[in-house]
């Protein structure tokens, strides 16, 4: 019986321990809770300049049924030059006959746009053919280049600027005839243009496709250059001008455009047009050729000119062979 005591006694003191060491544990872990969340957090730190990953941009979709580069309009460059007018073909536009030559012809070039500047002048001078220079009214250099021209001895017109089909789109000159000025306003912009160049034996049209197909702006036009006796060449812009009709009409020497030499810039076609004038000079006797004072113009005339004079092309003033 003493030694069944006992053990109870072992037993009953290891089942205190046990409950004693979970009661500590269960403090520790009150403890630590407590400590856990009552306890204030650190601040966060910068995040390291170093380890920065890049930021990835999403990729903006693409629409693939077309093409990016239908997408982009390239930059145009503004021209330097205005626009040319629609070319009328050397088959619309009736010869100036004025009978075969032996084996040559007559050939008279004009030289539109003139005005800007002397040293265009005296670079066509200086080719040693006749030419005749066809000056605009108001350009920068018109009357240096009108002077020049009466010392030298070369026939000038007046290039007189006529509204397009594409004005007011197309430029023009702020002197320039429109079809919806008066009569009165054409005619005495007319008298002024005749003021500023008083040497100048005739005149042209610059551009014109509209106005120069309505009959009635045209004689108030020619009226004036009839009562200064001069001579009008049409350029020829349009089809259905009525210019020369209109002169003839009113008793006005004229003749009318059958090349332009210069509607391409490169010698290869210069040369071409310029061939295709010689072989109507030779033909119908006489030919007028219009070009303008571009440096890739003047250089292929200069090389030009001087060998078809020695083929029996006779060069000529416009007022040559105005009829």
């Amino acid at each position: 019986m003493k030694k069944t005591a006992n053990t109870r006694h072992n037993k009953g003191q290891g089942g205190g321990r046990y409950a004693a060491f979970a009661i500590l544990v269960l403090i520790l872990l009150a403890l630590g809770g407590y400590y856990f969340f009552s306890s204030p957090r650190k601040a966060a730190l910068p995040p390291d300049p170093t380890k920065v990953e890049k930021t990835v941009q999403p990729s903006v979709p693409v629409h693939r049924d077309i093409p990016l580069s239908n997408k982009i309009e390239p930059v145009k460059p503004l021209p330097t030059e205005y626009p040319a007018e629609p070319v009328v073909r050397p088959q619309q536009i009736a010869p100036n006959v004025i009978g075969k030559t032996d084996g040559g012809g007559k050939l008279a070039i004009i030289i539109d746009d003139m005005g800007t500047n002397v040293s265009e002048a005296r670079a066509l001078a200086e080719i040693g053919v006749p030419l005749t220079f066809s000056i605009i009214p108001g350009l920068r250099s018109y009357r240096e280049v009108a002077a020049y021209s009466a010392t030298k001895g070369i026939e000038t017109m007046i290039h007189i600027p006529m509204q397009s089909k594409g004005w007011p789109a197309r430029r023009l000159e702020s002197n320039g005839l429109l079809v919806s000025m008066s009569a009165d306003d054409i005619s005495e912009r007319l008298k002024g243009f005749i003021r500023d160049i008083p040497n100048a034996a005739g005149a042209n049209n610059h551009m014109g496709s509209e106005f120069t197909e309505h009959a009635d702006k045209m004689k108030n036009v020619l009226v004036e250059l009839k009562d200064k006796k001069m001579f009008f060449v049409d350029s020829v812009t349009s089809p259905q001008t009525v210019g020369q009709k209109v002169a003839q009409e009113l008793g006005v020497r004229n003749a009318r455009r059958n090349i332009f030499l210069d509607n391409e810039q490169n010698s290869s076609y210069i040369l071409g047009q310029l061939d295709q004038a010689v072989r109507l000079a030779r033909k119908n006797g006489a030919a007028i050729a219009i070009c303008h004072p571009h440096s890739m113009t003047i250089k292929t005339l200069a090389g030009a000119l001087p060998g078809l004079e020695k083929q029996g092309i006779k060069f000529v003033p416009a007022s040559e062979l105005v009829r």
